[in-house]
């Protein structure tokens, strides 16, 4: 029997129209559908496209095309991230306000030289779950003038949480309702660390916010309760968890679900168009043919 609340569920499928979508896509979207339709809920399709260097009209129009062959439908109109740039900028300005986001000044490459040359001393620098090294943090305390003077000299420049500042305005524990499982089994209440992401980008020149940013105000513009994506995102959801606290913004339950592995045992990449919806379709497999092939990964599908 359905729970009265059960209708109020709301999922969503967010991909970005960066590339072809793979198996791993048809996953989370297939996941997403079922599970809305088994409990009366919505299903909502979200265009990520805040980084308009990256993403092209081609890309959105095969991620509805592959969609709609898989048989799935969704509410319209589909809410795009482009749209919505101010949105994302006024959320940017509270944080500005809350002392909580300061503007990084290195490259890239500076950072890696930095890096490299600490490590090439006998250093260890402290690595993010994902591996890759924490921005330095004595940026934190520049000094407000001669920030803002660089900026308006037009020097680039990324806009970061200070984790320190941040933790401290939520000093209690964070934590999320996992219904599904992390990489290593954590599932039910899962105790958040965003600290071990050091200080995470929320806006660059290019795109007006990052997905930390974008997607924890999309979800709660959206009204989503249940987020349903893969485990390559599990860790992130601790920035999440910090970054709804400090907005105020509700919290989702959480669904990560295992990766499809590609031909070399790795994450499916949209760069191996092989294991595109597209080329599957292509070659004459059908949606039912699509849902075989993740069961037989041992993907259970409603």
């Amino acid at each position: 029997m359905q729970s009265p609340l059960s209708k109020n569920r709301v999922f969503r499928f967010a991909p970005s129209p960066n590339g072809l979508l793979h198996l791993g896509h048809a996953l989370s979207a297939i996941l997403n559908r079922d599970m809305a339709a088994a409990c009366g809920g919505r299903f909502l399709l979200r265009i990520e496209d805040i980084d308009p260097t990256r993403s092209r009209p081609e890309f959105e129009a095969a991620i509805y095309r592959d969609l709609a062959w898989l048989g799935l439908d969704w509410e319209t109109p589909v809410r795009r991230q482009s749209e919505h740039v101010a949105f994302y900028g006024e959320a940017l300005e509270r944080l500005k306000a809350m002392g909580v986001i300061y503007p990084g000044f290195l490259s890239r490459g500076e950072v890696k030289a930095r890096v490299e040359a600490h490590e090439a001393a006998g250093g260890v620098w402290p690595r993010d779950p994902d591996g890759a090294p924490l921005y330095p943090a004595e940026e934190r305390v520049l000094d407000r003038g001669e920030a803002l003077a660089a900026i308006a000299a037009g020097r680039q420049h990324a806009w970061r949480l200070d984790m320190d500042k941040a933790r401290a305005l939520v000093p209690g524990p964070l934590d999320w309702s996992e219904a599904g499982e992390g990489p290593r089994g954590e599932t039910g209440t899962v105790a958040a660390e965003p600290e071990r992401w050091g200080d995470v980008i929320l806006s660059r020149p290019d795109a007006p916010a990052s997905y930390h940013l974008a997607v924890v105000l999309d979800d709660a513009a959206q009204g989503i309760t249940d987020v349903v994506r893969g485990q390559d995102l599990f860790q992130a959801t601790a920035v999440h968890r910090l970054l709804q606290s400090l907005l105020g913004l509700p919290a989702p339950a959480y669904t990560h679900h295992g990766l499809v592995p590609g031909p070399d045992g790795r994450k499916l990449s949209k760069s191996n168009e092989d294991t595109g919806i597209a080329a599957y379709r292509e070659r004459g497999a059908s949606p039912a043919d699509i849902r075989a092939l993740l069961a037989g990964y041992g993907f259970i599908l409603h």
